[in-house]
């Protein structure tokens, strides 16, 4: 029997892991109504999402812009393309601030041969828009001191309260969630500026998935945004609506990428 898979672990904070819960089972909900069989009951928490993005199983989830086009072992559909009611966000566009601890140099130029956080190396926010705004003054050079990976963006703004790192580039959803659930972290932080606007992180499936599943799909998701009993829910997301989308939204990361490559900075260093 297939097992089916459901993510949305690219914005599940602490205080957001409940909202997707309840997201989550009205989508599936829906789509046992519609007839979509093997549902499953709960999202994934315990695998990575990107473990998640390559199994074919994947019947709903959520992926990163960046690797979307880079990674070409992936094989997936794109549903649709949310809008978040976020500082620095758009109509299905969202960036990255610039963040450092609060009262450090207040202009990206001065963390020359300091320390950065990132949360991945694959990762559009952390990483492909971080490189795109620092590769006009990098003078193709390694810029910064050292790089840290840490795992995550929560991980990342840990780095600069502990001292750990000077600057990251935070996803704009993500340092709105984070904000919110830990207000007290505000006072210890910055924010230099911010990236260049990008797509949001589409919904997508497995490409095999049947067309007629993935109308469902895009269906649910637009019954789900209109439910007036899950406001509550979408406000914790920030989730104000999902857009008609597909891969050819994402091919301007590609083209931050070969600038910062035309500068002679094709990695972030």
């Amino acid at each position: 029997m297939t097992v089916r898979i459901a993510s949305l672990g690219m914005y599940d904070n602490a205080g957001q892991q409940a909202a997707n819960d309840r997201m989550w089972d009205a989508l599936a909900a829906i789509l046992r109504a519609r007839g979509v069989t093997d549902v499953p009951e709960r999202i994934e928490r315990r695998r990575p999402v990107q473990a998640l993005w390559h199994d074919p199983n994947l019947l709903f989830g959520q992926i990163c812009g960046f690797p979307l086009l880079k990674e070409t072992t992936l094989a997936l559909q794109v549903i649709g393309m949310p809008v978040y009611a976020a500082p620095g966000c758009g109509e299905g566009t969202h960036r990255s601030f610039l963040v450092s601890r609060y009262g450090d140099a207040g202009r990206l130029a001065a963390y020359r041969r300091r320390r950065a956080a990132i949360n991945d190396r694959g990762s559009n926010t952390g990483m492909n828009l971080f490189r795109a705004s620092v590769a006009p003054i990098a003078a193709r050079d390694a810029f910064f001191g050292t790089v840290v990976e840490t795992g995550s963006h929560r991980q990342s703004i840990r780095a600069l309260i502990l001292e750990e790192a000077d600057i990251a580039a935070i996803d704009s959803v993500t340092f709105a969630a984070v904000l919110r659930a830990e207000p007290e972290l505000a006072p210890s932080l910055q924010v230099l500026g911010a990236t260049a606007e990008a797509a949001t992180p589409p919904f997508v499936t497995s490409a095999g998935t049947p067309p007629e599943t993935v109308a469902i799909l895009r269906a649910a998701l637009a019954q789900a945004i209109l439910d007036p009993s899950l406001a509550d829910a979408r406000a914790a997301l920030f989730l104000r609506d999902v857009i008609p989308s597909s891969r050819e939204h994402y091919t301007p990361l590609l083209a931050l990428e070969a600038r910062a490559r035309a500068a002679r900075y094709p990695e972030l260093r």
